[in-house]
C-alpha cells in the first residue's frame, strides 16, 4: 500500500515571494514554505511540448507535477498525480501537485469541455512515460545494464531480476530533463496497473469538511482594500453623475468611477458593503430586453440571424413509403444561471509594471492575454493563480470578478479583493442561453426512421474568454478583447440512431437578450433533450418500447451495452409508452434517454422513475439509473461522484431553473426566487460504471448531464401521457399543458 498523502495549505508570505498556490501533496513534516519554495524553481519550463513543462524530480526524492488543468472539485488533485505516478512508477505519496498558476504551470489549455483528464491527463502521462525512459537509460549507463533489463518503481530504477537500484533523485534531482515529449515513449500495459483504476481518497476532502481549506474566498494578502461595484439599474445604462458625498460619512472609502464603471473601496468589507448601498448615482434608462412572455417568437424571427447546415445526410422530404407516420415537435430551454452558492470572488494586485490575480476561473491561462490587453501590460507580466472557489462549469462571475479587481488595484494602487453579492452573482452572472429547436420526421411501419431535420435557433456563444465581454472593462472603455463565436454549442443536435436522410441546420442568432455564456455541458443538454424526447414520440406514434425503438437503430456497441445495461437496472418491462397508469391521481412511469456524448465521447444512458400529482403538478423523481462509459477511468470514486452530480444539477435545471427578467433587468436575484434542487429532493441514484482500461479516457465532467431531461421527459410522458417540451418542468407548466394550453 502506498503511504496515505495529507493536504498542505501554502502561507500567504510564501504566495507573495511567488511560490505554489495551490493544495498539493506533500510528505507528512514537510512545511508549507518549503513546499512551496520547492515548486518556485527559478526559470521554470513552460512549453508544453517539454518534460520539463510538467516534471520536476526533486532532491529529497519526491517529483512535483505542474498541471495547467485546474480542480474545480472534479477530482483532478487525486486523478492527475495518480496518472504521473503509475507511469513514472512512484508512489503517490511522493508527488507534490501544482495547478494553474501562469508563472508556474503550462498552459494545457481552458479546464472545459470534460478534457481534465482526457487531454490534460494524458498529456502528464506522456510526459512521466518519457521521463521514465529517460530515468531507465540513465541508470543502464550508471549500472552497466541494458535498459531492457531495467525497471522503474517505487521511485528508483532497478534490475528485473533483483538486486539494488538507483533514486530518480540520485539519477537526475533537482536537474532537468531536457528533454522533448516522445509520443512513442511506451506507456505501461494497464494489466500492471496499481494506481489507476483505485478508489484513492482526494487530498482537499478533509479541510473541506473541518473547514480549514482555503477557497477563494478565504484568501487575504497584506494591506488589500475590499471593493464593491455598484451595477446600473437597467442592463445598458449610462453613467451620468456619481454623489460621492453620500458616503462622506464612512471612513476611508475611495470612489472610482471610470467612464460607466463605478465602484467603492474601503479598509474593511462591512464599510465596502454600507458604502456601496449609500452611494448615489444617476444613470440613463437601460437598453432594453425583449419581452420574456414572447422570446420563442423573439428568436425566431431575428432578422440578423445567420444559416448554417451542419448536418446533410440522405433526401429528406423524399417520396416515403406506404403506412409512414410523420411526426414534428418544437422543444424550448431557457436562460440560466450558474447559481453558484458563493458569489464570486477575486483579489488582483496591479502596479504600473505588473499584474498579479488570484481567481477562481477555469481558464487562467486563457484569460491572461485579455487581462494584459485591457490592463495595457506585456502578456509576460500578468499572472494568473487558481485557487478554488465555489464552481461554475462554464462562465460564472469569477472572471468579471478578477477584471473587477484588477481595474480597482490598479486605480487605488494596492491589492484590492471584489467580492459579488447574491445578487451580483443571480442578477450580473452571464447565463446559459436559450435555446430553440424544431425536429421533424418520419417513421416507416418497420419501426424505422426515414427522414430527420432539426432546426435550432442558438444564440452565438463561447466556451470562455477571450470571446465574452467582461463586465468592467466594458463599462471602464478599456481594450477589451470580444468577438462571439459558436463554440460547440450546437453538437448532438441530430439523431445517433440509423435513419434514411438527417439534416440539421442552426440559425445562430446575433444576440440573446442577456450576456451569454457556456454552462455545463455547453449546449448538449438542450439539444439532446429535444432529440431524444422527439426519439420517444417516433416510438409512440410507431406504438413501440422505447428502449426496442432505440436499439433497433443504434449500430455502436458501446451504445448498445450502456443502453441494455440501464434498462437492466430498471427491470424494464417491455410496451409502448404511455402506461396504464395515466389517470391515476398520482401516476408513475419510467423513461429512458441515452447520447453518445459529441458523437466522440463518453456514452451514457439513464433511466428515470417518477410519480406525478395531477392535481398539484408536481412531479417527483423516485429513482434514477445510470450507466456510465468513458474509456480507462482513473479513480472511481471521482468519476461516480461527477455523475452524480452531473445528474443532480441538470435535474435542478430541468425541474425548477430559468432566468426572469422584465424590460430592465434578471427578476429573480435570490434563492427564493431561483431555486434549486434540496438534500430533500434528491433522488435515489444508481450508477453503473464501465471501465476500460486499454481505451483513453474520456472523461466525465459533462457527459451525464446531457441525457437527464429527456429521460425526465420522457418519464412523465409514461407515466401521464403529458409531454413537456419547455424547461423547467414546473407544476404550473405541468397543469398548463395538461389543460391543453401554451407551455
Amino acid at each position: 500500500m502506498n503511504a496515505p498523502f495529507k493536504t498542505s495549505r501554502v502561507s500567504r508570505r510564501a504566495v507573495l515571494k511567488g511560490g505554489a498556490l495551490t493544495v498539493g501533496f506533500a510528505l507528512a513534516g514537510m512545511s508549507p514554505r518549503a513546499l512551496a519554495q520547492g515548486a518556485a524553481l527559478a526559470g521554470r519550463v513552460l512549453d508544453v511540448k517539454e518534460v520539463d513543462a510538467f516534471l520536476s524530480v526533486n532532491g529529497d526524492g519526491t517529483v512535483t507535477v505542474f498541471c495547467g488543468k485546474v480542480d474545480l472539485g472534479q477530482g483532478l488533485r487525486v486523478a492527475i498525480p495518480q496518472i504521473a505516478a503509475e507511469e513514472l512508477g512512484i508512489g503517490i505519496d511522493k508527488i507534490k501537485y501544482v495547478e494553474g498558476d501562469t508563472a508556474l504551470t503550462p498552459d494545457q489549455g481552458r479546464t472545459s469541455g470534460s478534457n481534465g483528464i482526457q487531454r490534460g491527463g494524458v498529456q502528464i502521462r506522456q510526459a512521466a512515460a518519457t521521463a521514465r525512459k529517460a530515468l531507465i537509460e540513465l541508470a543502464a549507463q550508471r549500472l552497466n545494464m541494458k535498459a531492457d533489463d531495467l525497471v522503474a518503481a517505487d521511485g528508483e530504477v532497478r534490475p528485473k531480476a533483483g538486486g539494488a537500484g538507483i533514486r530518480f533523485a540520485d539519477l537526475i534531482g533537482g536537474r532537468r530533463f531536457d528533454l522533448k515529449l516522445d509520443p512513442k515513449a511506451p506507456l505501461k500495459d494497464p494489466a500492471s496497473y496499481t494506481i489507476v483504476g483505485k478508489s484513492l481518497t482526494r487530498p482537499d476532502v478533509p479541510a473541506k469538511c473541518n473547514g480549514s481549506h482555503v477557497y477563494m474566498h478565504d484568501f487575504t494578502v497584506p494591506r488589500m482594500l475590499h471593493g464593491r461595484i455598484i451595477r446600473p439599474p437597467a442592463i445598458g445604462a449610462k453613467l451620468t453623475s456619481v454623489d460621492e458625498s453620500s458616503v462622506k460619512d464612512l471612513a476611508g472609502v475611495k470612489v472610482v468611477r471610470i467612464k460607466d464603471f463605478l465602484a467603492i473601496a474601503a479598509e474593511d468589507e462591512w464599510t465596502a458593503v454600507r458604502a456601496a448601498r449609500a452611494l448615489r448615482a444617476q444613470w440613463t434608462a437601460g437598453s432594453g430586453l425583449p419581452a420574456q412572455d414572447r422570446l420563442v417568437e423573439t428568436l425566431r424571427a431575428d432578422p440578423d440571424s445567420t444559416l448554417e447546415t451542419l448536418v446533410s445526410k440522405g433526401t429528406p422530404g423524399g417520396p416515403r413509403p406506404q403506412g409512414a407516420k410523420t411526426v414534428a415537435a418544437s422543444y424550448f430551454w431557457p436562460m440560466q444561471s450558474h447559481a453558484s452558492i458563493g458569489p464570486s470572488c477575486a483579489i488582483a494586485d496591479v502596479s504600473a509594471d505588473a499584474a498579479t490575480i488570484w481567481t477562481a476561473s477555469q481558464g487562467t491561462h486563457g484569460n491572461r492575454n485579455s487581462f494584459a490587453r485591457f490592463l495595457g501590460l506585456p502578456r509576460e507580466k500578468v499572472r494568473l493563480i487558481y485557487l478554488e472557489g465555489s464552481g461554475c462549469y462554464g462562465m460564472n462571475g469569477h472572471e468579471d470578478a478578477a477584471a473587477d479587481a484588477a481595474i480597482l488595484s490598479r486605480a487605488l494602487g494596492r491589492p484590492v479583493r471584489v467580492q459579488w453579492s447574491r445578487e451580483d452573482e443571480h442578477g450580473w452572472d452571464p447565463k446559459g442561453p436559450p435555446q430553440l429547436l424544431d425536429i421533424s420526421g418520419a417513421i416507416g411501419s418497420d419501426g424505422r426512421i426515414l427522414d430527420w431535420r432539426t432546426e435550432m435557433w442558438i444564440p452565438r456563444t463561447t466556451r470562455g474568454l477571450p470571446n465574452i465581454p467582461l463586465l468592467a472593462p466594458e463599462a471602464a472603455g478599456l481594450d477589451d478583447v470580444r468577438g462571439l463565436n459558436a463554440g460547440l454549442i450546437s453538437q448532438n443536435g441530430d439523431p445517433p440512431y440509423a435513419a434514411n436522410s438527417v439534416q440539421v441546420v442552426v440559425h445562430w442568432l446575433k444576440d440573446a437578450p442577456l450576456r451569454p455564456a457556456p454552462i455545463r455541458s455547453p449546449g448538449k443538454p438542450a439539444n439532446c433533450f429535444a432529440v431524444e424526447s422527439f426519439v420517444d414520440e417516433l416510438a409512440a406514434a410507431a406504438r413501440l418500447d422505447p428502449v426496442e425503438f432505440r436499439l433497433r437503430g443504434l449500430n455502436d456497441s458501446r451504445g448498445i451495452e450502456v443502453l441494455k445495461r440501464t434498462a437492466a437496472l430498471m427491470k424494464w418491462q417491455a410496451r409502448p409508452s404511455p402506461g396504464a397508469d395515466v389517470n391515476a391521481a398520482i401516476a408513475r412511469g419510467r423513461g429512458i434517454s441515452y447520447v453518445h456524448y459529441k458523437h466522440n465521447e463518453a456514452y451514457v444512458a439513464i433511466g428515470m422513475e417518477v410519480a406525478v400529482e395531477r392535481a398539484s403538478g408536481r412531479i417527483k423523481v423516485e429513482r434514477i439509473v445510470c450507466a456510465h462509459d468513458c474509456g480507462q477511468i482513473i479513480n472511481p470514486d471521482g468519476v461516480r461522484a461527477q455523475v452524480e452530480g452531473n445528474i443532480l444539477q441538470t435535474l435542478s435545471r430541468v425541474l425548477m431553473e430559468e432566468v426572469k427578467f422584465d424590460s430592465s433587468r434578471v427578476m429573480n436575484v435570490d434563492w427564493s426566487s431561483y431555486p434549486i434542487l434540496t438534500f430533500s429532493e434528491t433522488p435515489k441514484l444508481e450508477i453503473d460504471l464501465i471501465d476500460r482500461p486499454t481505451l483513453p479516457p474520456l472523461g466525465a465532467g459533462e457527459a451525464a448531464c446531457t441525457p437527464v431531461g429527456a429521460a425526465l421527459a420522457n418519464a412523465v410522458f409514461d407515466a401521464t401521457g403529458v409531454r413537456l417540451r419547455s424547461v423547467p418542468f414546473t407544476p404550473e407548466r405541468f397543469k398548463r399543458v395538461l389543460a391543453g394550453r401554451p407551455a
